[in-house]
């Protein structure tokens, strides 16, 4: 039987097929459904043919972060690719690739840019599991999340989708080892290429060309430096273990559920098999590193506290940042990392900073701006969702470009994706140039976010998160804020004096696309910010997430705890959006 024929077979749209911010995610059940996963896949295809990308005869990238389902969700894609023409498979190594990796893979794979996309299976920061999360999004040919045309397109596609073309006889790749699988027509006239390959070797070596990793393996050998890393079971283990242990020299005990499992450890492991890198989840690393649940320090542990933490999310886009009984905001750490960005050889070039522009999630904290201001950096606030940062870093005006968004990703225009291995060797870098002399005591991380608040202040910021709330609730609430936009009375907001209230609206600079409805703010006077926007990476009813900022200048108490600070803010917010009248919640499901 030829292994390359094509087989149509009939089927129907599937609801709820529409891509968040981060592709589509569902429980893993509802995509082991009959096709629900090869309506989606066959709906990209046609999206992508439909706007005139070259399929036949291509490369396509297919990995995931090795949660349930992933390597059975390769099969389906492949046989589906097949039909569509595709010739060439580059595969990591059991399915797994870090979705930073995917990018890299695209960019520079090969000689860079062979690849004309991916599929990337992964629900990223979500719990793995049969009864947990699966997710599936497609990257384009510059490595990144597709644009938001794409997207739209896709879902047209399933709304309207009568068949799917696959090549069923195609048999199941093996995935276990690494080498070059071909099939061929009966005729000889089409060959069909499975390249597996190391997972690691494409983004290790994009990593190799950003940073001075002989300086930082000097600070991993110093006495007084010590250093941990939390994979949290996703598929961030080898590029761990490749980089610290193998390149950096670090002792293998510094590595932390570092094997990948498809439940991320289940709900008997310390994170509850959720691999989310913060406070709440990543408890392991937290109490090792003297962090508690509300960040702040815990003292008297019978062993000595590593002076630096990190850990990485599912997919190991996102990380978490810890000093020594310290917890660094993304926020901050996005902030620190720019203004120190000329210790980091990809932006620095004969002592002069290359960096051409820097840009944040508009929810995420405004110490960024600070930084820009004063160092009159090209300076942007985009809609959140990574696709956002790619036109910029893309346009050749702004690059080298560094950016950030609150929920613990942060990145470079590297690649395409934000990349939690990236944000840590970059912190490790700015620790290796200010602890150049080892017999001067160490700089820490504290001493580093300390001197960053008392020269540019300090934006004290939480994000209270109400999940699975009913989704008509939801949006109900957010509708009457939108509606009351400008005609908020003047004793709505108590002792704070309004400057704007308004629904954050985003045009591109690059190609002028206008993203609306992307979240409601109020900014105050004095900095301070209330932010409401609805979640679109969960899977179940809706997420309402609520941020809430404070700034205090550099000569203001900058020792205080974010929570106590922004309380007030807290009462005030769920005055202004009646969100317990509307969706009967009290209590927030998280604080971060």
């Amino acid at each position: 039987e030829d292994p390359l024929r094509t087989v149509t077979r009939a089927t129907r749209p599937m609801g709820g097929q529409k891509p968040g911010t981060s592709g589509l995610r569902k429980k893993t059940r509802e995509f082991m459904q009959p096709d629900y996963l090869a309506n989606f896949v066959q709906s990209v295809f046609d999206a992508l043919h439909e706007v005139g990308t070259q399929t036949e005869g291509g490369t396509l990238v297919v990995s995931g972060d090795g949660r349930f389902f992933n390597k059975e969700a390769i099969q389906i894609i492949i046989k589906i690719a097949v039909a569509a023409g595709v010739q060439r498979f580059w595969v990591g190594k059991d399915g797994l690739l870090s979705t930073p990796a995917v990018s890299a893979v695209i960019r520079n794979r090969a000689g860079g840019f062979k690849a004309f996309g991916a599929f990337i299976l992964s629900a990223s920061h979500n719990p793995g599991g049969i009864e947990e999360d699966f997710g599936i999004k497609y990257n384009c040919e510059n490595g990144g999340p597709s644009p938001e045309k794409i997207t739209e397109l896709v879902y047209a596609k399933t709304q309207t989708i009568s068949e799917i073309r696959s090549a069923d006889a195609f048999p199941n790749v093996d995935l276990s080892s690494v080498g070059v699988q071909e099939f061929s027509s009966p005729d000889g006239k089409r060959q069909v290429t499975i390249e597996i390959f190391d997972p690691t070797e494409d983004h290790v070596a994009v990593l190799q060309q950003c940073f001075d990793l002989e300086a930082i393996k000097r600070l991993m050998a110093r006495s007084d430096f010590s250093f941990c890393y939390d994979s949290l079971h996703g598929v961030q283990g080898p590029y761990a273990r490749r980089i610290f242990c193998d390149i950096l020299g670090a002792p293998a005990s510094c590595l932390m559920n570092c094997e990948p499992k498809e439940d991320f450890g289940g709900p008997s492991c310390p994170s509850h098999g959720h691999a989310d890198p913060n406070l709440a989840n990543a408890r392991e690393l937290c109490e090792r590193m003297g962090v508690s649940a509300d960040g702040s320090p815990v003292m008297g542990q019978s062993w000595q506290v590593p002076c630096m933490g990190a850990a990485a999310d599912g997919d190991a886009d996102r990380n978490m940042i810890l000093g020594t009984r310290f917890f660094v905001t993304p926020s901050d750490s996005l902030a620190v990392i720019v203004d120190n960005c000329h210790l980091i050889p990809y932006f620095s070039r004969d002592n002069k900073n290359l960096l051409r522009g820097a840009s944040r999630s508009m929810p995420t904290s405004c110490a960024l701006d600070h930084v820009c201001k004063a160092k009159g950096i090209p300076f942007f606030e985009t809609p959140t969702g990574w696709k956002f940062f790619g036109n910029l870093m893309d346009s050749g005006t702004y690059a080298p470009f560094i950016c950030g968004e609150e929920s613990f990703g942060t990145g470079s225009d590297h690649i395409r994706e934000k990349d939690g291995m990236w944000a840590v060797l970059a912190w490790l870098q700015i620790l290796a140039a200010n602890n150049v002399d080892p017999s001067k005591p160490l700089v820490t991380i504290e001493d580093i976010v300390t001197s960053h608040w008392s020269k540019y202040g300090r934006n004290y910021y939480a994000r209270y998160d109400y999940e699975g709330v009913d989704l008509d609730s939801a949006n109900k609430m957010m509708e009457r804020m939108v509606s009351m936009a400008g005609s908020w009375p003047a004793d709505a907001f108590e002792t704070y004096e309004l400057q704007k209230a308004d629904v954050f609206e985003y045009t591109d600079p690059i190609d002028g696309s206008v993203s609306k409805n992307q979240g409601i703010r109020f900014l105050f006077q004095d900095g301070s910010r209330i932010v409401f926007r609805l979640s679109g990476t969960g899977v179940v009813g809706a997420t309402i997430r609520m941020y809430l900022e404070k700034y205090e200048p550099p000569a203001g108490d900058l020792s205080r705890h974010p929570h106590e600070v922004v309380k007030p803010l807290a009462v005030l917010a769920l005055k202004l959006s009646k969100l317990q009248e509307f969706t009967g919640r009290d209590v927030p499901s998280v604080i971060t």
